[in-house]
């Protein structure tokens, strides 16, 4: 069962407790949230870094050297 630790600032002691099914659920629905959102991020990465690309390739197509590309 998972746990969580709970400190009391006040007085420095530690308590370890399990989980309630509530919390485990809580958990359970933000992990998927954020594997969907990280997977629109990659998303959004890999669409820029392919319009990169073919922009390059198409001025390489009009005859622009590597070097004048980058200096773009």
């Amino acid at each position: 069962m998972p746990t969580k630790i709970i400190v009391d600032c006040s007085t420095g002691v530690t308590t370890e407790v399990e989980l309630t099914a509530e919390e485990i659920a809580e958990r359970e629905t933000m992990a998927a949230e954020y594997a969907t959102q990280k997977a629109a991020e990659d998303a959004v990465v890999a669409a820029k870094a392919a319009a990169k690309a073919s922009g390059e390739a198409k001025l390489a197509a009009l005859g622009l050297s590597a070097d004048e590309i980058a200096a773009l």
